[in-house]
């Protein structure tokens, strides 16, 4: 009987083990793309337009290697697939141009995405703020609580407050 027990449970962990692995690969690549949208984000709030068309292609490519077959759930596999998509198309847009102002633009698409997805998903490891400027009706992810407002620049770099925390997961 004990054979038959411990050779159910070693079937048992060989069927949930791979379901992990998933899980901790979707989570893993999540974060980094999270990191690859703070990098972005970090750049348009110090006014680096140079920088921003390159930080965008990274988050691009981030945004690809999520493994999203790797959402067990429907619901969170289909948000994964459409708001990846806009980022995508957002940060190819941002890339394109040196202008702060359109880069701001294509940000803002980015930024509604992540929040979507942030929000339903709870993937992040660290904890992120949802933060809005009243002056634009702006908001974005950030990783401190202090606010780096990236629509605003340095003209009003700490315009915002803070409209959720979204614990880490």
């Amino acid at each position: 009987m004990k054979t038959v027990i411990l050779g159910l449970a070693l079937f048992l962990g060989t069927l949930v083990q791979p379901a992990l692995a998933q899980k901790a690969d979707v989570s893993g690549k999540f974060n980094q793309s999270l990191k690859s949208y703070y990098a972005l984000k970090n750049a348009l709030a110090t006014d680096k337009s140079e920088e921003a068309p390159k930080l965008a292609l990274a988050l691009q490519t981030a945004v690809k290697e999520v493994p999203h077959k790797g959402f067990k759930e429907t619901k969170q596999h289909l948000l994964w697939m459409s708001e990846s998509a806009v980022i995508q198309q957002k940060a190819l847009e941002l890339s394109k141009s040196n202008d702060l102002k359109n880069q701001r633009k294509s940000f803002e698409g980015i930024s509604i995405a992540f929040i979507k997805l942030a929000k339903e998903l709870k993937l992040n490891t660290q904890e992120a703020f949802v933060q809005y400027c009243p002056m634009g009706k702006f908001s974005w992810l950030n990783e401190v609580k202090e606010i780096q407002n990236p629509y605003y620049g340095s003209q009003m770099y700490d315009c915002g407050t803070v409209k959720d925390t979204l614990e880490k997961n």
